[in-house]
């Protein structure tokens, strides 16, 4: 009887050690997720973002906020759903301005790093994504206040000056400086440690919340008998979000690379980026800016997240980085030929309506072996 005893608490105790490791690598695993990068992203994506329009945000079960973050949910909540749309127009965006290149921006299922390992490395990639969320946020919280979603923002009344010739102030100018506020406070909210990673984040954010102000236009209405367009009313007004994206990757494309430097301040140890090339101008705070290589995207590789490109379509007349040869990375491609229905032979009938045939069409499509 005792060793049969013996033998269920040595069992006991081994089931218990199995425990106890499961649970120590689960919060290893979770707090290298929380450092690398923000995982309340995941609030744009899955059941919590479909689930924003019929149930109520429950602050508490926003996984991975800071305190700061929680009590600014709580504070604002209903301008919580456009901080969720913020974020998944970023991604949205993220992934048509990669939709060509190895790395296309691919979210992963069922994973609160909602990247994968990916953005764990400060990398171009890294700093693309965190300047066009933190842009996405501003983005929507603005065009929010502006179609009155919120009743805490509206219209912006700050930055009117004279009208010019032939035109007057109307409408409603988007409020862009508490959209931005908004996502600084948010955003930026678990960006305070004092290393460089941190320092990284905070540059990408804020130049992505500025690339709103740089592309604000002057949208008008006119006025007369039949639009004559005598008198215009105008107001300040944000682009289409496809304008950020362009203008974002193109900073993805000029980014400059950084190198980390320590100091020693009365808080401790600090650090902080500079330029590692002197010869090159010095990235200003519209600028992407980052320390560490990435990798190349070929082949499949879960410590690094790449996919690889294996069974990916390429153009093949492209020498761009979207063409068979720079996107298989040399492995070639293989062909198959797809039918499409589409409308053809369409005629317009007075008075109104369009008639159309179908036909199918045969076209060839490559993709990476």
């Amino acid at each position: 009887m005792s060793a049969h005893v013996g033998f269920l608490l040595e069992k006991f105790c081994e089931t218990l050690r199995m425990i106890y490791l499961g649970c120590f690598l689960l919060l290893c695993g979770l707090t290298h997720v929380m450092a690398s990068y923000p995982i309340w992203w995941s609030l744009a994506v899955g059941h919590q973002y479909s689930s924003l329009g019929t149930q109520p945000i429950l602050c508490g079960s926003i996984p991975g906020l800071v305190p700061k973050q929680l009590r600014f949910c709580r504070n604002y909540v209903e301008i919580m759903p456009s901080v969720a749309e913020g974020v998944k127009i970023g991604i949205q965006e993220c992934q048509h301005q990669f939709r060509g290149r190895r790395w296309n921006c691919t979210t992963v299922n069922d994973n609160l790093a909602i990247f994968g390992p990916v953005l764990d490395k400060a990398t171009r990639e890294s700093a693309f994504v965190h300047a066009i969320a933190s842009a996405g946020v501003a983005f929507a919280v603005t065009r929010a206040c502006a179609e009155g979603s919120a009743t805490i923002c509206g219209c912006d009344t700050r930055h009117k000056g004279p009208p010019g010739e032939g035109w007057k102030w109307g409408g409603c100018s988007e409020d862009v400086e508490f959209g931005s506020m908004v996502s600084r406070e948010f955003a930026d909210a678990r960006e305070n440690r004092p290393d460089a990673r941190s320092a990284m984040n905070r540059h990408n954010n804020e130049a992505g919340r500025m690339s709103l102000n740089d592309n604000m236009f002057l949208k008008c209405k006119c006025h007369g008998l039949s639009g004559s367009c005598e008198v215009k009313t105008c107001w300040w007004s944000q682009p289409d979000f496809r304008v950020i994206g362009d203008y974002m990757k193109d900073k993805y494309d000029s980014a400059s690379e950084m190198v980390v430097e320590k100091h020693k301040e009365s808080r401790g140890w600090v650090e902080t980026l500079r330029p590692k090339y002197n010869y090159f101008k010095p990235p200003t705070e519209r600028d992407l800016v980052y320390y560490e290589s990435s990798p190349n995207f070929c082949d499949p590789n879960p410590e690094t997240g790449s996919f690889g490109t294996r069974d990916r379509i390429c153009n093949l007349t492209s020498h761009g980085i979207d063409g068979c040869d720079l996107l298989c990375c040399g492995r070639g491609h293989n062909t198959r030929t797809e039918k499409r229905k589409e409308k053809c032979h369409c005629i317009f009938h007075w008075c109104c309506y369009v008639s159309c045939q179908e036909c199918v069409r045969v076209y060839d499509v490559h993709t990476c072996k």
